[in-house]
């Protein structure tokens, strides 16, 4: 009975036991799994120094997402349908709209004057065929025309009714030259474009801009059943990045919390949120309360990362990539003074995890428990199946 028993007690105790995720593996499985000269691992594990980190900073930053393919050339001041165009006309003469005015036509009655011959049209807006209604010029198309172009259209078809004609038209609500923003912004709808206000953060500051950290957020442009994505760092800080948009654009600005993580023999298991600017290692460890003094192996403190290839080729390291970048384990003697320079030289990434494997007779005490907690429950079930034999 005692045989049949003790492997279901073991078995019970391992998969009740709470501990070992927390752990997280030993510092010889982390070694086991490394690539050696004798073989490929499934990682590089890279003694982290102060001219590792330099090494790394000098490799410039790469921004996952580009912008540059979406910007445009397509003019922002062009009349659209659904604008509301503010049209003056002057007639030199005073024939056409002094005399007009006192006859008591309707069309006549809705021009307002403001001086001798000089005539604003109430706001006329651009219908579906792109025309705009003139009186004494009939249908105007002013589709697709600046504002100047359109004041020549309706000069040009007053021609022969009035003898000079002078035209001013201006864009007093600009309905069709918009885009769309969503997402994390205080304003989220549709913002206008113009001459001088075309570009993504012009855009975005008219929607009162996002109340996040610029480096958590990403942002997108939808256009013609094509996304462009790019990091809101590069499109503030990367002139080519900060894109000209054009009419229909849907802007979606994308909260994307930068965090690392947490295991072993740290004072905290968390995820933890990102600040604003760089974090070093030394950062990261101090939000957590540091090491576990009573349990951590300081000669291995280890970061692992999905490598950028090109920092991995600065450093030397051969392992292949994978679809989500390099695989590498960079491992710190905290121990040794010279290497809190590293350290603080180290910039974590988001997506990291920073471990500290359990020391040596910490792994061993975890060890003799566990066979002392088999031991006590061998030595139940064997006094149990005594006391029922007899």
């Amino acid at each position: 009975m005692t045989r049949t028993i003790l492997p279901l007690a073991i078995v019970a105790i391992l998969g009740g036991c709470s501990t070992l995720p927390r752990d997280g593996p030993s510092g010889a499985s982390i070694n086991a799994g490394a690539t050696t000269p004798q073989g490929l691992g499934s990682y590089a594990l890279v003694p982290l120094t102060y001219e590792a980190t330099e090494r790394m900073k000098a490799v410039p930053p790469q921004f996952f997402g580009t912008l540059v393919a979406a910007s445009s050339e397509q003019p922002a001041d062009v009349i659209g349908i659904g604008d509301t165009l503010a049209i003056s006309i002057y007639d030199p003469s005073g024939s056409l709209f002094g005399g007009a005015l006192g006859s008591g036509s309707s069309a006549n009655r809705s021009l307002s004057t403001l001086s001798g011959g000089s005539q604003a049209l109430p706001g006329v807006t651009v219908d579906r065929s792109g025309s705009v209604a003139v009186p004494f010029a009939g249908q105007v198309r002013v589709q697709g025309l600046t504002a100047p172009q359109a004041a020549a259209a309706v000069r040009r078809a007053l021609v022969g009714k009035v003898a000079n004609p002078q035209v001013l038209v201006g864009i007093a609500d600009n309905a069709s030259n918009t885009v769309n923003v969503f997402g994390d912004v205080r304003r989220p709808g549709r913002a206008p474009l113009g001459v001088n206000s075309d570009r993504i953060l012009d855009v975005i500051a008219a929607a009162g801009g996002s109340a996040r950290e610029t480096d958590d957020l990403t942002i997108s442009v939808q256009r013609g059943g094509q996304t462009y994505t790019a990091p809101m760092t590069a499109v503030t800080t990367e002139f080519g990045e900060n894109v000209r948009l054009q009419r229909g654009d849907v802007i979606n600005v994308q909260y994307k919390p930068r965090r690392f993580s947490t295991f072993g023999a740290l004072n905290a298991v968390t995820q933890v949120d990102m600040p604003a600017g760089v974090m070093t290692l030394t950062g990261a460890m101090s939000k957590v309360g540091g090491l576990n003094t009573n349990t951590a192996n300081a000669r291995r403190v280890m970061v692992f990362r999905f490598e950028r290839p090109e920092v991995a080729q600065a450093l030397g390291i051969n392992q292949p990539a994978t679809p989500r970048g390099v695989p590498v384990v960079y491992e710190l003697n905290f121990n040794e003074a010279a290497n809190v320079f590293a350290a603080t030289n180290m910039q974590i990434m988001p997506e990291d995890v920073i471990y500290v494997p359990l020391a040596g007779a910490a792994e061993a005490r975890k060890f003799f428990e566990f066979v002392q907690t088999v031991t006590r429950v061998v030595y139940d079930v064997s006094v149990t199946s005594a006391v029922n034999i007899d």
